[in-house]
């Protein structure tokens, strides 16, 4: 089809409804591995990146189920499930976003690269460099990011680029790390701001979200939202 020919003039009614936008869903999801307990996410789209997320979520002790439009997730307090397989990693790059969140939880993370061994490729090289900033041990083995600390602790972050899931990873590191994080160059997209309130209703501190500089004061424990 070269073209659409639309003639108006006549009147629209009805009623349609929105669903839900993925690129605000995949976060909010990988939140809910940062504290125990349940938590209901309504108008959550059904496509393939959120089933992807969900089973994701379920290697790393979040189930989830859904009905209709609504999932409703409960996190265990399992520490040792800390593992994102490439098998799931490699069809939805944004599977990364459970690295920051496992690591302020769970002190330990082992995700795939998403694309296998290519950290410099829409780089995920931006998440690694803020997490060591944090004091978080990074190596990466056989296509694997391997990190792990005692506590995270707040740093000043500056990103080479703006990056979304870079801010998302680093916003969900934060709001459990020792001290404040000030993420400089941050991206200001609206799903970023979905995920600081979703954030802050768990208890976190946040402020500047939906500008290029976000602060952060890192709190002991967050609550299921």
């Amino acid at each position: 089809m070269e073209k659409l020919v639309i003639k108006g003039g006549t009147p629209l009614n009805g009623t349609v409804r929105i669903g839900g936008a993925k690129n605000a869903c995949l976060p909010i999801l990988a939140a809910t591995i940062l504290a125990e307990g349940s938590y209901k996410i309504s108008n959550v789209p059904d496509l393939r990146d959120i089933r992807t997320m969900l089973a994701l979520l379920g290697e790393l002790g979040v189930s989830s189920e859904r009905i209709n439009g609504d999932i409703s997730l409960n996190c265990s307090c399992d520490d040792e499930k800390i593992v994102a397989p490439y098998e799931l990693v490699k069809t939805m790059r944004a599977s990364v976003l459970a690295l920051g969140p496992l690591l302020a939880r769970k002190k330990k993370a082992k995700v795939s690269l998403p694309g296998g061994c290519a950290i410099g490729e829409r780089p995920v090289d931006q998440h690694i460099k803020a997490l060591r900033l944090m004091g978080a041990e990074i190596n990466v083995n056989h296509g694997f990011i391997e990190a792990e600390c005692e506590r995270l602790h707040g740093a000043e972050i500056t990103f080479d680029m703006v990056t979304v899931t870079g801010t998302e990873n680093i916003l969900m590191a934060a709001v459990l790390a020792d001290g404040e994080t000030v993420l400089h160059n941050a991206a200001q997209e609206p799903e970023v701001v979905d995920l600081a309130r979703f954030l802050k209703k768990m208890g976190a501190k946040i402020e500047g979200e939906g500008t290029t500089v976000i602060r952060i004061k890192g709190v002991e424990k967050l609550n299921s939202s």
